[in-house]
């Protein structure tokens, strides 16, 4: 049984929803959306920070949190922002065991002016 997980951040334009649970497993997706719904725009630090926060925010609304992601896929614009991502990931994964993680450089990312997208995967308590 699938079941959107409502998290309270801003719906999205396209056609698909931020978070699913489905048989124990939380699957999610996040852009840099600060909570007024707008398209955080600066560097990577701070829209890391932002799409980090927005994946707290999901996680806990599905009753889990980031010691239950258990992978997470991150698409760059370019691998030069990695270690700003990197820095700032450190601070939201510091325990152990830390999730899988694959870093992916594309050439574009469908929400504009954004150089970071992250798919994460959890397991739900």
């Amino acid at each position: 049984m699938h079941a959107v997980i409502e998290t309270g951040l801003t719906k999205p334009d396209a056609p698909h929803s931020w978070a699913m649970a489905s048989n124990g497993t939380l699957y999610s997706v996040h852009v840099p959306i600060r909570p007024d719904g707008s398209i955080e725009r600066g560097d990577a630090t701070r829209q890391t920070e932002v799409t980090l926060a927005d994946l707290q925010v999901t996680l806990k609304a599905a009753g889990a949190d980031l010691r239950d992601v258990t992978l997470v896929q991150i698409y760059l614009t370019s691998l030069a922002h990695k270690p700003a991502v990197d820095e700032v990931y450190r601070h939201f994964f510091s325990q152990d065991p830390l999730p899988l993680r694959a870093c992916i450089a594309v050439s574009e990312l469908p929400t504009p002016e954004t150089v970071i997208e992250v798919v994460a995967t959890a397991t739900l308590p």
